[in-house]
């Protein structure tokens, strides 16, 4: 039994072996050997071991009884005899202050305080009755001890300090000391490094800033190749290229023109692409058209229109100024038009501008030389395949522009007809070539006559209210003619003028450009010449109406 341990009891049983023992296999009490553990947490202050036998104490030494304290238990291989003979097992000591009351311990003049020179602890292996103290970070020596710990000087010690010039001792720690050369030697490094990690940011991004360039160059030369930039420099370069009515703008200039194209810049959206207002650097102000994108099949035909609209000089026909073809999709850039279109003018007029018959038929007759223009004058024949009232549009003195060649088709000069797709818009569109296929210069003079009757009724190409002719325009005027009551569909704003005569002999001419049969139909430029016959004699009597049927 070990006393003298407060109220805990520790202590085992054994039975006596029947001879002496130098080994053992356990220590379990079954052979002359027993141990304990002591609580992990108990105070053990001071104590003495007592033997007893069969229970009572024989208060008298007995040679061969021993008992020990030892940190580690007993193992098979322990050697009880060589013990008593001068060895040893190991112990645990772990030192603390009793906090009874009965001692006092005074810990610097910052008792528990770990900025003093000690402060009080603890020790998850001692109970809580137990006071542990320790010296404070930069002192050393006795906590138990009034003034026990003292500071270290770390000046005095090399492998304590890294000062270049000098150290000064603090309690607890130290300071190094600069001199203005080595503050001036600092602030150089610091200045240093900040401008070398500045230098390597802008390097960093400089060098992100000419990937992201050539990302761009590439996707723009993929973009040019696609739309046909190739084949567009090469007729360029030939010797009948027009460079300067073909100019190929670069995208940031369209981008800066329409500020980024912005949605407050858009004039109007259709199937072949969105058209924007905006302004050059040289102060023009333009039309850019973002294009649908051009098929791969398409784009030789569509490099061609573009050569061909680009050398189009006539004061009726919207100019073509330059494209752009290192984007997407392909950016036209035409010249801008203030007055809107000419369906506007129709049906939408305003007191600013009053749609008399003179302004109509100013208009008719510009746009008839234009068309006239195209199919004979230019070049190669253009065919326009898509002449309404909306792509006809007014200059500031209200004269008309023929625009919007998205859907033309020029043919060589020993084609009178295109077998194509049927392209127009209904209530425009030619009903030969909507059948067969077939396109010929008499498929725009059918449209032109769609736009002249507009003129003369101010009534709209399609309507739901007719429903006898399908709602078409020219069907119901044709109808009217024949039963005889033209003056009954003309607009009464026209009839107002005095010019009855002038406006029945242009109602026949329209008449002739609708006729079902594309060869019975005038060519665009006998429609110009009458039209302007009418404008110069404005006598119309005069007019021989032989050959009108």
């Amino acid at each position: 039994m070990i006393n003298n341990t407060g109220s805990r009891i520790v202590g085992c049983r054994t039975k006596c072996p029947g001879g002496n023992i130098s080994k053992f296999s356990d220590c379990t009490g079954s052979n002359g050997c027993c141990s304990s553990s002591i609580y992990s947490q108990m105070v053990l202050q001071e104590f003495s071991v007592s033997f007893d036998e069969d229970g009572l104490s024989t208060g008298r030494d007995q040679a061969c009884n021993y008992a020990f304290l030892a940190k580690d238990s007993l193992t098979k291989e322990t050697d009880i005899y060589g013990l008593l003979s001068g060895g040893y097992m190991q112990g645990l000591l772990d030192w603390g202050v009793a906090d009874n009351g009965g001692l006092q311990v005074t810990c610097g003049e910052n008792d528990s305080h770990p900025s003093g020179s000690c402060f009080r602890g603890h020790s998850d292996k001692l109970t809580d009755g137990l006071r542990i103290y320790y010296c404070s970070k930069g002192y050393v020596g006795n906590p138990y001890l009034i003034d026990g710990c003292q500071d270290i000087n770390e000046c005095e010690d090399p492998d304590l300090n890294h000062c270049p010039i000098g150290c000064e001792n603090t309690a607890g720690s130290f300071h190094c000391k600069h001199s203005s050369n080595t503050i001036k030697l600092a602030l150089m490094i610091g200045i240093g490094t900040g401008i070398g990690i500045l230098l390597l940011l802008l390097l960093g991004w400089w060098l992100h800033k000419i990937g992201k360039k050539r990302e761009e160059i590439k996707r723009k030369e993929k973009f040019f190749k696609r739309n046909g930039g190739v084949l567009l420099q090469q007729q360029l370069s030939a010797p009948e290229g027009n460079v300067e009515r073909s100019k190929l703008f670069d995208s940031k200039e369209l981008e800066k023109a329409t500020d980024n194209f912005n949605e407050d810049r858009v004039l109007g959206k259709g199937h072949q692409g969105t058209v924007y207002k905006g302004m050059l650097t040289d102060g023009r102000i333009v039309v850019v058209k973002k294009s649908a994108a051009v098929d791969a099949g398409n784009v030789k035909q569509f490099i061609n229109e573009v050569l061909v609209l680009s050398q189009i000089n006539h004061r009726s026909v919207v100019k073509l100024l330059g494209c752009c073809l290192e984007t997407e999709v392909p950016h036209l850039v035409y010249e801008f038009i203030p007055n809107g279109t000419l369906y506007q003018y129709i049906h939408e007029p305003d007191e600013r501008s009053p749609v008399t018959w003179e302004a109509r038929l100013q208009i008719a007759t510009e746009v008839a030389g234009a068309l006239s223009y195209l199919h004979s004058g230019a070049s190669i024949p253009i065919y326009h395949r898509d002449i309404k009232s909306t792509n006809i549009l007014l200059d500031e003195n209200y004269r008309a522009k023929v625009a919007d060649f998205g859907t033309s088709r020029s043919l060589s000069l020993d084609q009178t007809r295109l077998t194509t797709l049927v392209q127009g818009t209904i209530g425009y569109l030619d009903p030969e070539y909507s059948q067969s296929n077939q396109l010929t210069d008499k498929s725009d003079v059918y449209s032109f006559g769609v736009v002249l009757v507009e003129l003369l009724t101010g009534r709209e190409p399609v309507s739901s209210l007719r429903v006898h002719d399908k709602g078409s325009l020219a069907s119901y005027f044709i109808l009217s003619m024949e039963e005889d009551h033209l003056l009954d569909i003309l607009d009464p704003e026209i009839l107002k003028q005095d010019s009855k005569e002038e406006i029945i002999v242009a109602a026949h001419i329209a008449r002739r450009c609708l006729n079902m049969k594309g060869k019975k139909r005038p060519t665009v430029r006998q429609v110009a010449m009458e039209l302007e016959a009418i404008q110069s004699s404005r006598s119309p009597v005069d007019i021989q109406l032989t050959g009108i049927w």
